[in-house]
């Protein structure tokens, strides 16, 4: 039997403090709260009310899920749902998401939740993942980047796991979550035969990074963008995004459209 410590409220708010590179003075400033105040929380001298958990942790820029955590250390019920996203008050979120999904078509999209696991995609999607080895399709980083996925057909792999590496670190940097570390470290393990730039520079006309992938004895180029709920109340709908992916040429367009039809 394990048994797992739970974090006092004021252990939890000091490592965010910390996380965040925040002293206290600089935390009690942006919060319009005492410095004396945010000392005695931390150490467990005073209790925080409701409304000063959700304070500290919206100046502390805490994910919902992170907030609710937070609340329940404090001994208060959590605010934000963590609801299915086929259970009906979530009809409205899964008909955007699929509206999304097939208007997009043929070109690939996929969403994902917080830790890259795939929640949906289109039919655009299986183009790009014809081949790769069905038990890394549940990880969409993971599938990228395995010698079993998608990596061999990349054609800039050095540079598109460059990408996609640093925007989980950014992504870890925010969430502090552990789970997506050792993700990272799994990632950073696979070979990789090519050169990874350490900073994202552009070359002549470059814009974006494209993702350039071997489609038999040719060339499919992609650029792609992220969408995320923009006014989310609800730990699943915060933790949702979705990668929409774009022809970067007009061969890649035509391409498409041919598989397609």
């Amino acid at each position: 039997m394990t048994v797992t410590m739970q974090r006092s409220v004021g252990e939890l708010l000091r490592q965010w403090r910390e996380h965040r590179r925040l002293s206290q003075v600089e935390l009690s400033i942006q919060a319009e709260v005492s410095t004396r105040h945010i000392s005695f929380l931390e150490t467990g001298r005073a209790n925080p009310s409701r409304d000063m958990v959700l304070r500290l942790a919206d100046h502390l820029d805490l994910p919902l899920r992170e907030r609710n955590r937070l609340l329940l250390a404090a001994g208060f019920a959590p605010v934000y749902p963590e609801s299915l996203l086929g259970s009906p008050r979530m009809a409205a979120v899964y008909a955007a998401i699929r509206m999304i999904l097939s208007g997009h078509d043929p070109y690939p999209a996929v969403v994902v939740d917080r830790r890259w696991n795939l929640v949906d995609a289109n039919e655009g999607i299986n183009r790009l993942a014809s081949g790769i080895d069905p038990d890394l399709l549940g990880n969409v980083l993971r599938a990228s980047l395995h010698p079993e996925g998608l990596a061999p057909r990349i054609i800039n792999l050095g540079e598109w796991r460059a990408h996609l590496l640093s925007r989980l670190r950014r992504q870890i940097a925010v969430t502090a979550d552990p789970e997506l570390a050792d993700l990272y470290a799994e990632l950073r393990a696979y070979p990789c035969d090519q050169p990874e730039p350490e900073i994202e520079l552009p070359g002549p006309g470059d814009i974006l990074t494209p993702l350039r992938i071997r489609s038999g004895d040719r060339e499919l180029s992609f650029i792609s963008t992220i969408a995320t709920f923009g006014t989310p109340l609800d730990v699943t709908v915060a933790e949702l995004a979705i990668e929409s992916f774009f022809p970067a040429d007009d061969q890649t367009r035509q391409e498409m459209s041919q598989f397609a039809e």
